[in-house]
């Protein structure tokens, strides 16, 4: 657990879990590293880990600035260098996805390996009307509204009906931990400007998508976008799990990741 010190004296917040090839966990829009908690102890048996909190959320800094894909990307390479690794396996989740595909088009020698977790080629209709919501909803009616709300977009119906207290608790940490709303309201806007499908193509690094069929953040065409456009993607599709499929089907997502990380083709 360290903060590096960004080149413009923000604070990112880290932690390196084990040994082994280098294996980025990127979380998505909350930006948190936690998000990965459960699956740290198992990959640190096989890789090095690395995850940290985006600056604009959790312990980092929540710096006043207009958010982008691209300078999450940047604080991203920053951490890389600060810890020595020149090249890695990336797994981004949703916001990460954007992450990774920014990587992979702007900085190739930097990555090895490419998963994409339920995230998307560029904002449609749907899209940006979803976050267009949740935006009002955080503008309008605070934090802790649209923190109760993200249940209903991200998880499963049944594991909020069989899991209500674990829910609460969740909730009443994210809500307590929330960064500033403009910032969040930045980093939306940030998802909601991202771009590179036409450039999709050039990726020519080992990818696998992966994504639940009943995502409706990120909902399952453009994963079959995504695997069609970047050459010979394989595409993983779960028949449930919600958004955040890889804390409903843990052991199923970490045993393709890792499946897919060290096969040697």
């Amino acid at each position: 657990m360290a903060l590096l010190k960004l080149r413009d004296g923000a604070d990112l917040y880290y932690e390196v879990h084990g040994q082994g090839p280098a294996l980025l966990l990127v979380p998505g829009l909350g930006g948190v590293g936690t998000f990965f908690a459960e699956h740290l102890p198992q990959l640190a048996e096989r890789f090095r880990v690395v995850v940290h909190d985006h600056r604009g959320t959790g312990r980092s800094t929540p710096s006043r600035i207009e958010y982008s894909v691209a300078q999450m990307t940047d604080d991203l390479v920053q951490l890389m260098d600060a810890l020595g690794i020149a090249k890695a396996h990336l797994c981004g989740h949703s916001t990460g996805g954007a992450i990774g595909q920014t990587l992979a088009l702007d900085r190739p020698e930097r990555l090895d390996r490419l998963v994409l977790s339920a995230t998307w080629t560029k904002a449609d209709a749907y899209f940006l009307r979803l976050f267009e919501v949740r935006s009002e909803t955080l503008r309008t009616a605070g934090p802790a509204l649209y923190v109760k709300s993200n249940a209903l977009w991200m998880r499963p119906p049944v594991l909020t009906r069989d899991r209500l207290a674990q829910e609460a608790e969740l909730e009443a940490a994210a809500i307590a931990a929330f960064p500033p709303v403009e910032v969040m309201l930045s980093r939306i806007a940030a998802i909601c400007r991202f771009d590179r499908k036409a450039e999709l193509g050039r990726i020519r690094h080992k990818t696998l998508v992966f994504v639940a069929r009943d995502d409706i953040v990120t909902p399952p065409y453009f994963s079959q976008e995504l695997a069609r456009l970047i050459p010979d993607a394989r595409l993983v599709m779960l028949p449930d799990g919600g958004h955040f499929y890889p804390n409903v089907h843990g052991e199923t997502f970490r045993r393709t990741l890792t499946d897919f990380l060290s096969a040697k083709d």
